[in-house]
């Protein structure tokens, strides 16, 4: 499976997107640094939030359940396209990128969220 072919949702479209996610509860897989996590995050409204280094994803894929929708998150929206890539790769099947990141969420869904 291409990048490319990875569903992209805007922070404006996640909530009709978790709607419409079936039964299970979605997931928000942010893969930025630690560093980065604490400066800004999503609070877990109707989902849950699940904070994993994009370069610990490998290692920790047990974590993460495959049946699960998982929206990945990071800065702008790079580093997650490629973490989606890899799980939809590793049988994930409900698995999307949030496009333009945490940057474009606090702009489009939560202004209460730092920028940086």
């Amino acid at each position: 499976m291409q990048p490319s072919s990875i569903a992209q949702v805007r922070p404006a479209e996640f909530d009709a997107w978790r709607a419409g996610s079936g039964a299970a509860q979605p997931v928000v897989l942010d893969v930025r640094e630690t560093w980065e996590t604490q400066t800004a995050a999503v609070r877990p409204l109707g989902f849950s939030v699940v904070a994993i280094p994009m370069n610990e994803i490998p290692a920790r894929l047990a974590e993460l359940d495959p049946d699960a929708p998982i929206a990945c998150l990071c800065h702008h929206g790079a580093r997650s396209q490629r973490v989606a890539a890899f799980l939809a790769q590793n049988g994930f099947e409900k698995v999307v990128n949030i496009a333009g990141g945490i940057d474009a969420w606090a702009l489009e869904q939560d202004a209460s969220v730092p920028r940086y």
